[in-house]
């Protein structure tokens, strides 16, 4: 599979075929997604940069292959981590290279299929990864790691999942591996589950039943309000934890913003003449 601290050759999907390796079989490419090939250290630091990474992140590397990104975050920016990787002499590497650099209590590496990779740590995730590949991961990465965690996938994305941000380099080494000079690193930031009903209660006194349906960071829904009235939620979204919405109220915009917690939602709502209450929310 294509790593993310590195370029692999997608010649199934790009009709390109390396010339220092030997033909492949379709079962090795869909097991390795190509031969293995060094990316460009300011790729690898704009991944880095593209998802903030600092100290106190924990970065998970799907497909680590030499072990870069890892290193260089424990390097640059004292983070810790592990990589996820299927080759065992490349594993071997990178945890060499670790101790020898001194950052083997920071960083390990393990060989292993990134499908059955713990992301309950992570805050930061890399990858890359063929589209097809990224596609199967999309499930996994939405439902298991943990609302908050920046994604940071180098040229391939997840389809229906439309990043929150992203970054175009000029790489001129690139273009002799894929045809294209340049780079492109999308982020995602997990969002928060909130699909369903909630209980909403403002300090002011007013109630809500919120319903809200939920695809990735977009939301939309409807708020049952006083005497069986029903508003349409409007300017919704997700980015990670912080949750905000509006809705309409007798002609009064109440504009909300919160922070999800599991099974509970609190923050403040503006209410007309731009006053502003508490309000706190309960999974129903």
């Amino acid at each position: 599979m294509l790593r993310p601290s590195r370029f692999r050759l997608a010649f199934l999907a790009l009709g390109l075929l390396c010339a220092a390796a030997a033909p492949a079989t379709e079962k090795e490419l869909e097991r390795t997604g190509g031969p293995y090939v060094p990316t460009p250290q300011i790729v690898v630091d704009q991944m880095l940069n593209l998802a903030s990474v600092g100290p106190k992140d924990f970065l998970v590397d799907l497909g680590s292959g030499d072990g870069v990104i890892v290193l260089t975050a424990a390097r640059q920016f004292n983070a810790r981590g592990y990589g996820v990787e299927i080759d065992p002499v490349l594993v071997k590497q990178s945890n060499a290279e670790a101790k020898r650099l001194g950052l083997d209590e920071r960083v390990a590496f393990h060989v292993q299929d990134v499908f059955k990779a713990d992301l309950s740590k992570a805050t930061v995730i890399t990858l890359y990864l063929l589209p097809a590949m990224m596609i199967n991961l999309r499930a996994k990465i939405f439902t298991e790691a943990r609302p908050g965690t920046r994604v940071v996938s180098h040229d391939y994305s997840f389809d229906d999942w439309h990043p929150d941000d992203q970054l175009v380099l000029d790489v001129p080494e690139k273009e002799k591996i894929n045809g294209v000079p340049k780079a492109t690193l999308l982020l995602w930031i997990v969002p928060a589950k909130v699909a369903g009903k909630w209980q909403v209660e403002v300090d002011a006194g007013e109630q809500y039943e919120l319903n809200l349906r939920q695809s990735y960071q977009n939301v939309t829904g409807s708020a049952n309000l006083a005497e069986g009235r029903v508003a349409k939620i409007s300017q919704a979204g997700l980015r990670g934890n912080a949750i905000e919405f509006a809705v309409m109220d007798g002609g009064v915009r109440r504009q909300f913003r919160g922070t999800v917690s599991g099974e509970s939602i609190q923050g403040t709502v503006t209410l007309s003449g731009g006053r502003t209450a508490r309000w706190t929310a309960k999974r129903i």
